[in-house]
C-alpha cells in the first residue's frame, strides 16, 4: 500500500532542505527524500579542497545563519555540517538511502517509485540537483587511450593525476579553483572563454560595499522580471556566471597559462582554436552539467532534454515543480542563497493550488444547490 503526502521534494541538498522549510509553513504532510545516507553527503563527495564560491553571509539557508564570520568562504565538509544541522534544528523529515527510480502519475496523484516502495502525492518538487550528469564533449573518446580523463565531479584531489600537465577545460569558478591548485605541483592549463570577474577581492573590507551590491544585483536586478537579466539569461546557460572568488591574476601568479576553448583533437592530443595542440597527462572537464530526469515518466521535457517550466512550476503537468536550476529566477537562483527565494515562490504556488482544490468541491455544491432550488 502506498503512502499518500501533500507534497514530496526529491532531493535532500541545499534546494530540497529550502523546500522542506517553507513547505513546512503550510502545515501539510510532506517528505523529502535523500538517496544519500546523511544529509550533506551530495558536497561531501566533491574534491576535497573545495571551498564556496560565496561568503558565508550567502550561504545560509531560510530562517537560519551560517555558523561562521561573514565575510569567510566555507569548506566543503564545513557546509555539509551545517546541511545536516539544518535539517535537524527545522525538524525536516528527511528519509535518506531513498533513491527515486520512477515518477509518473495516476490520474488522480503522482506516484513515486523508490526502491524501498511507493508514494503518492498532490504535489512533487524536484530538487535533486541540476549537476548529474557531467557535459563532456563527443570528442573526449578520442582523445589518446593513455591520457587520464575525469570529469570535475570525480576529481578529488592532485593524486588523483597521473605525473605530468594537466588541461583543465571550462574557465568558470571550478575551473579557475582546480586549475590554480593543480599548478602548485604540475603545469596546468586552463581552456575557455574567460566569464569575466568581480573586479576586487571581495572579501576585503574597503570593498565590502561593492561586494553587497553585487549579490544585490544578482538576486533582484538580474532576473526573469528586469529587461537586463532576461536579456543575460542566454548568455549565463551557455557559458557560466563570473569569477567570484579567483581572480585571472591569481591564476597568472600561480603559473595557470590560459589557452583558447578546446575545440577537438588530433593525434590523439587536445586540439585548441589557434590550431594548437597539448601534449598532456591529463584532462579535467569543467564544461558543466545537465540534469538526470531519464526517471520522470512524464512529457515535462523539451528537446534539449531541460524541464520545460516557467520559474520553477511545470508547464505540462500540474502539480509538478522543479527547483535549482541555473538562473531559475535570477543569477542567485543556482547558489545558495538564491534557492531560498525560489522554493518559497513555489510553496505559494502550492498554497494557491491546495486552495483552489478545496474550494472546487464546495462551487460545485453551490451550483447544484442551485439547480435544485430553480423553478421548474
Amino acid at each position: 500500500m502506498s503512502e499518500h503526502f501533500d507534497t514530496v521534494v526529491i532531493g535532500g541538498g541545499q534546494a530540497g532542505l529550502a523546500m522542506g522549510y517553507h513547505v513546512s509553513r503550510l502545515h501539510r504532510p510532506f517528505v523529502i527524500l535523500d538517496e544519500n545516507a546523511r544529509t550533506g553527503d551530495s558536497w561531501r563527495s566533491r574534491w576535497d579542497s573545495l571551498r564556496l564560491f560565496t561568503p558565508a553571509r550567502y550561504d545560509a539557508l531560510p530562517g537560519s545563519r551560517y555558523p561562521a564570520p561573514p565575510w569567510s568562504y566555507p569548506s566543503r565538509d564545513g557546509f555539509a555540517d551545517y546541511l545536516s544541522a539544518y535539517a535537524a534544528e527545522f525538524s525536516l523529515p528527511v528519509r535518506h538511502n531513498t533513491r527515486v527510480i520512477r515518477l509518473g502519475h495516476n490520474g488522480t496523484s503522482f506516484v513515486i517509485d523508490t526502491g524501498t516502495g511507493q508514494l503518492e502525492a498532490g504535489n512533487v518538487v524536484v530538487a535533486s540537483g541540476w549537476d548529474r550528469k557531467p557535459k563532456v564533449p563527443a570528442f573526449a573518446h578520442q582523445l589518446d587511450h593513455t591520457i587520464r580523463q575525469l570529469p570535475a565531479a570525480d576529481y578529488k584531489n592532485p593524486q588523483d593525476l597521473q605525473p605530468g600537465p594537466v588541461l583543465v577545460v571550462g574557465a568558470g569558478n571550478s575551473g579557475a579553483d582546480i586549475a590554480l591548485e593543480l599548478a602548485a605541483s604540475r603545469k596546468t592549463y586552463l581552456s575557455g572563454r574567460h566569464p569575466g570577474e568581480i573586479p576586487w577581492p571581495i572579501d576585503a573590507v574597503a570593498a565590502r560595499p561593492l561586494t553587497l551590491a553585487v549579490f544585490f544585483a544578482f538576486s533582484h536586478i538580474l532576473n526573469l522580471k528586469t529587461p537586463v537579466g532576461r536579456k543575460a539569461r542566454p548568455q549565463v546557460l551557455a557559458h557560466s556566471g563570473p569569477l567570484i572568488r579567483v581572480k585571472d591574476r591569481d591564476l597568472v601568479a600561480a603559473g595557470v597559462e590560459r589557452v583558447p576553448r578546446t575545440e577537438g583533437t588530433r593525434d590523439g592530443m587536445p586540439l585548441l582554436a589557434d590550431g594548437r595542440t597539448l601534449d598532456v597527462a591529463n584532462v579535467i572537464w569543467c564544461t558543466g552539467f545537465r540534469p538526470a530526469l531519464e526517471w520522470i515518466d512524464l512529457p515535462v521535457t523539451g528537446p534539449d532534454g531541460e524541464p520545460q517550466q516557467e520559474r520553477g512550476v511545470a508547464k505540462a503537468q500540474a502539480g509538478l515543480y522543479f527547483l535549482g536550476a541555473v538562473f531559475q529566477q535570477s543569477l542567485a537562483s543556482s547558489m545558495v542563497h538564491g534557492v531560498g527565494r525560489d522554493a518559497a515562490y513555489i510553496a505559494r504556488h502550492i498554497a494557491a493550488r491546495t486552495r483552489a482544490e478545496q474550494a472546487a468541491p464546495a462551487r460545485a455544491t453551490n451550483v447544484r444547490q442551485a439547480g435544485s432550488a430553480a423553478p421548474q
